[in-house]
């Protein structure tokens, strides 16, 4: 799984039919004061792709999302390109720390919707670059 437009590739990633959405390990997530900007670094320094690079995205919402220990949190979303078996789709990504989870990026329902067949059966199919 990649982000193109963020330069981020081959991230390992989890397929979550229970999510809605997709979201990405970042930290030090920062609005702009008028809220349309959003900064923030991708991932950490375990992954070969990491530059410690401050990004600037434009913020295509904010809103609370339910998370994965059930707390309802603020999240705040970009639009990016997000490829995955070499399709590219654009999509919603919300910016979240992920530190405690075992995948950076996890992969929603709504990214999977009438383009993906998920098959539980199977694990770790996408093949490295």
């Amino acid at each position: 799984m990649s982000l193109p437009d963020l330069q981020f590739f081959d991230i390992d990633a989890k397929i979550d039919t229970g999510a809605f959405s997709c979201s990405i390990h970042c930290d030090d997530i920062r609005l702009s004061e008028d809220h349309s900007k959003v900064y923030f670094r991708l991932l950490d320094g375990s992954h070969p792709d990491y530059h410690d690079k401050e990004i600037v995205m434009d913020v295509h919402k904010i809103t609370h999302v339910k998370s994965s220990n059930g707390t309802r949190e603020e999240r705040i979303f970009i639009m990016t390109d997000l490829e995955l078996y070499g399709k590219v789709f654009k999509t919603e990504v919300s910016l979240t720390d992920r530190t405690a989870m075992t995948y950076p990026m996890l992969i929603g329902r709504k990214y999977l919707e009438d383009r993906f067949i998920v098959d539980v059966s199977l694990l770790y199919q996408a093949p490295k670059k």
